[in-house]
């Protein structure tokens, strides 16, 4: 691999912001192409930060880290992206439900499926169903992810799919679901198409829904 690549994905796990924005910008007057500095140096650089999460080496101030200094190196390439005209693995609105105010986890998930390659609407936390609706509608994602911590606010999932069904987009979109008490049963009782337990697992059940090789 390239060197500079090299340096920007370590850079990228190191959590450290300023020597990534440095890398990118060193990749670019390098001539390298902006599909390559994003594969090569930041969707596999958030992919080893996933795996050192899942095998506990990692928690989660560490996957914040890594994911805001993976953004902030984003910010850098995405104009040579848009000229590129690289394609994101997909479209993804997400938010936590009605009624939670939660949004570190809805956060992380972002990150981690941005560092995917995903383009993500992000629609905040407290986020009516209607405004779910209104946001498929808007941008016409190929997923959904709905967040919520508390268990009081987890009916909100049921009627955000309902209110999605209502509104004729339910077959349009996957719908994930996540969140400390979200469980695997509840995502197949409300109708969700998957649920993940974490931030790293959220990405690749992202891509397994969309087909693509996680």
């Amino acid at each position: 691999m390239n060197v500079i690549l090299e340096e920007l994905q370590k850079a990228i796990i190191d959590g450290a912001r300023e020597t990534a924005v440095s890398k990118v910008q060193a990749a670019l007057d390098a001539g390298l192409d902006a599909a390559t500095i994003l594969n090569e140096g930041m969707v596999s650089a958030m992919a080893e930060v996933g795996h050192l999460f899942e095998i506990g080496e990692y928690f989660v101030p560490e996957m914040l880290v890594s994911a805001r200094a993976m953004q902030a190196g984003l910010n850098v390439l995405r104009p040579a992206l848009v000229q590129a005209e690289v394609k994101a693995a997909g479209k993804v609105v997400i938010g936590t439900v009605k009624g939670d105010l939660h949004d570190i986890g809805k956060n992380l998930v972002a990150m981690m499926l941005e560092g995917a390659s995903f383009e993500i609407i992000d629609l905040g936390t407290d986020v009516a169903p209607e405004k779910f609706v209104a946001a498929v509608q808007e941008h016409h994602p190929q997923l959904v992810g709905l967040s919520a911590l508390l268990t009081t606010t987890m009916p909100y999932m049921a009627a955000t799919i309902d209110a999605l069904k209502a509104a004729g987009l339910r077959d349009k979109v996957k719908i994930m679901v996540g969140g400390a008490p979200v469980t695997d049963a509840f995502a197949r009782e409300i109708g969700a198409d998957g649920s993940a337990p974490d931030a790293s697992q959220a990405a690749k059940l992202a891509l397994a829904l969309l087909g693509n090789n996680a």
